[in-house]
């Protein structure tokens, strides 16, 4: 039982330590479930749920650990004379390291930042390579409120799904489930739609359609893509965001303008909603 109990904590341990990687790089959910990333064929649900089983494992295996080798580890807390004592410089080390470790993630002061940082440049970048949804959780939405809240004409979104080889039984189904049903991604599906536009008298006016607030993702976009996406006149934003002294180019992000100004994305947005001038 003993060797049973030291391989499963090391085996579990080793898948732990896996998916932990894993989980570390894999793109936001917004942008996973939207863009149905997955690697070696599981999707990030997939990962998160064999992360937690192999910890429920570890930690069981851990615990008979403990109970079989209760005695090696009470040595550990003994001094020279052989009398417990919890505090002891061994321990005491250990303790220092993981309050270290702790508080130094929470003021986020290096190198500790850095190892977060870097997992939000990864998470970022996966969210420009992937694409991000027009709003949280999109891939739940039914067909008929997806094309409600973009505008879209259902009766001729449809019709493209039809056409596209993604036939649509009914406007209810949710677009993560006719994405499965075609073993596609739901970014596939809005793509195939996004052409259904409906037109409006602000449409003929030329007046852009910027929504009130920045949808999920915006701060990682690309200045010329969200332009791109919202019909902006790129070089007249550009113009307009360094006369107040906004440096700003069309392949950086919300997220390094607004920094760079010491802003927010949302600042950002609102800045660029008073300029907003469509092509």
């Amino acid at each position: 039982m003993r060797k049973i109990t030291s391989l499963t904590a090391g085996l579990s341990f080793l898948l732990m330590l896996l998916t932990s990687v894993i989980l570390y790089i894999v793109p936001q959910g917004r942008v996973a479930y939207w863009a149905d990333w997955r690697l070696w064929g599981l999707s990030k649900s997939d990962w998160g749920n064999i992360h937690i089983n192999m910890g429920f494992v570890f930690l069981a295996a851990l615990c008979l650990h403990i109970y079989y080798n209760w005695k090696a580890i009470t040595s550990y807390l003994k001094d020279r004379t052989r009398r417990m004592k919890v505090f002891t410089p061994d321990f005491n080390v250990a303790l220092i390291v993981t309050v270290i470790a702790a508080l130094g993630t929470y003021f986020m002061v290096p190198p500790f930042s850095w190892v977060i940082t870097l997992s939000e440049k990864i998470k970022d970048g996966a969210a420009v390579k992937y694409g991000e949804p027009p709003y949280g959780h999109a891939e739940l939405s039914s067909l008929k409120t997806f094309t409600q809240k973009l505008d879209l004409d259902l009766a001729k979104s449809m019709h493209l799904l039809d056409l596209a080889g993604y036939a649509a039984e009914d406007d209810q189904v949710p677009l993560a489930a006719l994405a499965k049903r075609h073993g596609v991604a739901p970014q596939q599906l809005y793509q195939t739609i996004q052409t259904a536009l409906k037109k409006t008298a602000d449409d003929d006016a030329g007046v852009g359609n910027l929504p009130d607030s920045p949808p999920p993702g915006t701060g990682n976009l690309l200045l010329a893509d969200f332009c791109a996406r919202y019909n902006l006149n790129l070089k007249q934003i550009l113009r307009d965001l360094n006369a107040q002294d906004i440096a700003a180019s069309a392949d950086m992000s919300f997220k390094q303008i607004a920094a760079d100004k010491g802003l927010g994305p949302t600042d950002l947005y609102e800045i660029i909603k008073t300029l907003a001038k469509p092509l």
